[in-house]
């Protein structure tokens, strides 16, 4: 399966193609378009092959190669969206995959359909449909797991189950969900961590920054920006419930809500949560402003004119809009998850609080806005902790294991240290401990 060889050559890389189920920007789609174009930048042979609406593209330009299947069109239940996504990305890989010996999925969707592929390749009509390699070898099929779903339908679980055990070889992005994957499915998976680009989130426009806080309502407030849209798994609810709490204390802070986009249905939750809104004295419009989908271009401003940025989640894979925030020297809180100790330290890199804590939340939000040297200290942390994460470094691991998968080595599951082993979180908010949590290891 290794690439073709040209006038006796040495063997180039072989190429991949980087499968994930939508154009939008959410999480693994901005992971699978940063990942493909640090691979190009390496001189390696990659493609996109993704969902969507070939018209209209993804979210933002592309710098690969790239192919877009249409998808079908919306049905009503979960269980009949993602079954009709798998058959349509079936129908448009069977004639890409013999150019693309590695098929490397980002989700359950596209790993279940490249299964498909593989397996139809040991013999079926697919496998003739698309042509086979010359060699007559099925694409090797790698699954990047970002998390795990909690789906609540046994046809759902059942899939999610078959995306995690059949795939040839699978990775993760922390060491948390490398641990779950072998404590749940018994499955071994290799640690590969996401990147950012750092140089982009420092980058934003001061004039435009200004122009979005004061588009946000926020020219004379306090800005907190969250990512992600309202869902259960973002904390939405906890977060506003902190809001309401911040602005009782004298405070009238502006939260600003980018995204929109999810495959799951959470428009009941959605509801729940901006129904709550007046009963917390907070207006939708004023102290609570949804911009859903903005342009990809103004990402990095909106960043850079938030005081601080809210991650509150009840789950993740590793957050990357925490780096994305960290970049643009923004002070981060999140939620007291193990994922976010892999790369944090709480108290020194972000104020981490435990998932569901509203007062806990508001207390740490009212910290950093009103303690400027603790902000301060928190940007510099943050600043530091994103130079250990690129997008190039997670390309050059890649693929490692892309040549590995290729000569056929066996999986494994990687053992590497800790970056960071803090103590737990003992609860409570105290501003000196702030201090001497945040002044550790800074500078000077």
């Amino acid at each position: 399966m290794t690439s073709p060889v040209a006038n006796g050559a040495s063997p180039g890389p072989v190429p991949v193609a980087l499968v994930t189920y939508s154009v939008k920007p959410r999480g693994g789609v901005v992971h699978t378009l940063a990942l493909a174009e640090a691979l190009h930048r390496a001189g390696h042979p990659v493609r996109v092959v993704a969902l969507g609406d070939p018209a209209a593209g993804f979210f933002r330009p592309v710098q690969v190669p790239f192919t877009i299947i249409p998808a079908p069109p919306t049905l009503p239940t979960l269980e009949e969206r993602v079954f009709a996504n798998v058959d349509a990305l079936v129908e448009g890989l069977v004639p890409l995959a013999a150019g693309y010996p590695i098929l490397h999925t980002q989700d359950c969707i596209s790993a279940q359909a490249a299964c498909r592929v593989r397996d139809a390749a040991c013999g079926s009509d697919l496998a003739s449909a698309a042509g086979r390699a010359a060699a007559g070898q099925p694409p090797v099929v790698i699954r990047t797991v970002h998390h795990v779903d909690d789906f609540t339908t046994q046809s759902l679980i059942d899939c999610q189950r078959r995306a995690i055990l059949e795939p040839d070889r699978i990775l993760v992005v922390s060491k948390h969900w490398r641990d779950t994957l072998q404590r749940e499915y018994g499955t071994a998976a290799e640690v590969v961590h996401n990147g950012v680009d750092a140089a982009r989130f420092q980058a934003a426009d001061p004039a435009l920054a200004a122009a979005l806080r004061r588009r946000a309502g926020a020219a004379g407030r306090p800005l907190i920006l969250a990512v992600g849209g309202i869902e259960p798994r973002k904390g939405s609810d906890t977060l506003v419930e902190a809001i309401a709490a911040v602005r009782r204390s004298g405070r009238r802070p502006v939260l600003a809500v980018v995204g929109d986009h999810s495959f799951q249905d959470y428009r009941d939750y959605r509801e729940r949560v901006l129904s709550s809104l007046p009963h917390l004295d907070l207006r939708l419009g004023d102290d609570v402003v949804l911009l859903g989908t903005v342009a990809d271009a103004e990402l990095p401003a909106w960043y850079a004119a938030a005081d601080v940025f809210a991650f509150p989640s009840t789950k993740e894979g590793w957050g990357l809009a925490v780096l994305e925030a960290m970049s643009a020297g923004l002070p981060v809180i999140t939620s007291d998850l193990p994922v976010f100790r892999e790369y944090l330290r709480p108290g020194r890199d972000a104020l981490m609080v435990p998932v569901d804590d509203a007062p806990a939340l508001a207390a740490a939000l009212t910290a950093v806005l009103d303690d400027q040297r603790l902000a301060s200290r928190l940007r510099s942390a943050g600043l530091a902790v994103c130079t250990r994460y690129s997008w190039d470094r997670s390309a050059a691991q890649h693929q490692a294991i892309y040549a590995a998968a290729d000569r056929g080595v066996p999986n494994f599951a990687q053992s590497e240290p800790s970056l960071v082993n803090p103590a737990p979180w003992t609860g409570g908010w105290a501003r000196r401990d702030l201090h001497d949590e945040a002044s550790a290891d800074s500078p000077g």
